[in-house]
């Protein structure tokens, strides 16, 4: 049985090695020079192989795909994940927020043990697909001028994010040409674009705060960190939240910067600071709130000058302080461009594919793995547990 696999990246790379195991002749086509270029860079380096959480625990961080891509995560649980690279040599270690990484912090290692799990794998790299054909039972593939045949292929292209790793979104091309239907893509996990001047908050860094949104009137929290950039902010939470709000008609985005206090609280604590500073300037007492970088944009948004006096500030401004320390409003401006998302949101419709070995409802020997499909979570470790849980799946079911 000859199979040929296109993208050496997380689903790949897994799939192929378990299908040699089973004795197949597999192959290995990738326009990059080399194997997991996007998984190098995945967690800036460091690779979140998958988060040790249960399976509900995990589903309830699919954004997208959760009931199709269950049966995969019980085939092959985040707990089989870590089995599987422990038992190929890899070390690993468990982090806040159950997420694994290799012991050594590289990502390099993470693709080493992949390599050497695919030794009987024939790869092709700097291939570029020019075209898929299927005619009888066989495929033939056109690549840098040459013809292949295989019995089976699959596409494990990743999205379209990240261009420059080789995920240019080649895949959904060549489903479209195949009959299916790509849902439409859209950013995941990227940075929010803001409507106000940010330029002198680039790079502040928020810890313990909360972003909240009203999308399409339902509310969404999220509790963590976050940062400013030159247009916009970014971080762990916001990158979360990109995921949720990447299909909303409308958002509202506010920041609560003392989420540990009530208002009642914040109250409190205003009035002793007040009478503790009664002679000095309002910007003072915000410095003791917040990174002085954030004073300035904060007072912007109270309608409170900074030099105004403490003695001088109302009962009204101190209700409009702690209303904004809980409320900041932040203008939504949209979502970063695709490129910028660490994953796609959108892709291979999921009613076309069968969810325990992922083929194609519609050609019979074509499969899809990985990002490539409708599918995605938030961040820490579920995207790439899905890549690896999707290609055990597909391997165990193959015949």
């Amino acid at each position: 049985m000859k199979v040929e696999i296109i993208g050496a990246g997380a689903s790949g790379l897994m799939l192929g090695g378990l299908l040699t195991e089973k004795g197949f002749d597999v192959t290995v086509f990738d326009k990059n020079e080399k194997a997991g270029k996007k998984l190098y860079i995945t967690g800036k380096g460091r690779c979140n192989i998958t988060n040790l959480c249960n399976v509900d625990e995990f589903l309830s961080n699919v954004v997208r795909g959760d009931k199709f891509i269950k049966s995969a995560i019980y085939s092959f649980t985040p707990q089989d994940c870590v089995d599987f690279f422990e038992s190929r040599g890899l070390k690993t270690k468990l982090e806040r927020g159950n997420r694994i990484f290799p012991a050594s912090d590289k990502s390099s290692d993470v693709i080493k043990t992949l390599l050497v799990h695919c030794k009987d794998v024939d790869f092709k790299y700097n291939s570029n697909i020019e075209k898929i054909e299927k005619r009888d039972n066989n495929f033939y593939v056109y690549s840098n001028g040459k013809k292949f045949v295989f019995d089976k292929v699959v596409i494990a292209t990743g999205g379209a994010s990240y261009t420059a790793t080789g995920s240019d979104g080649s895949g959904y091309k060549f489903a479209k040409v195949f009959g299916h239907t790509v849902e439409e893509i859209r950013p995941a996990l990227c940075p929010i674009r803001l409507k106000e001047d940010l330029l002198n908050l680039q790079g502040v860094s928020l810890k313990n705060v909360s972003l909240n949104a009203v999308v399409d009137g339902k509310k969404k929290s999220l509790f963590g960190e976050m940062l400013f950039t030159d247009i916009g902010i970014s971080g762990p939470i916001v990158l979360s939240l990109s995921s949720l709000i990447n299909r909303a008609k409308d958002v509202t985005l506010s920041l609560d910067l003392k989420p540990a206090l009530s208002e009642s609280q914040l109250d409190a604590r205003l009035l002793r600071d007040f009478d503790a500073n009664k002679n000095k300037d309002f910007a003072n007492i915000l410095k003791g709130l917040m990174p002085n970088a954030l004073v300035s944009f904060f007072a912007e948004k109270c309608h409170i000058s900074l030099n105004k006096k403490v003695h001088d500030i109302t009962k009204e401004d101190r209700k409009k302080v702690v209303e904004t320390l809980k409320r900041l409003p932040l203008n939504y401006n949209g979502l970063y461009p695709l490129n910028t998302g660490i994953i796609t949101s959108g892709g291979v419709s999921l009613k076309e594919i069968n969810p325990k070995s992922f083929e194609s409802k519609l050609v019979s020997g074509l499969y899809f793995v990985g990002e490539v499909l409708d599918v995605d979570a938030l961040t820490g470790g579920f995207n790439l547990q899905i890549a690896f849980a999707s290609a055990y799946s597909c391997a165990k079911n193959m015949n």
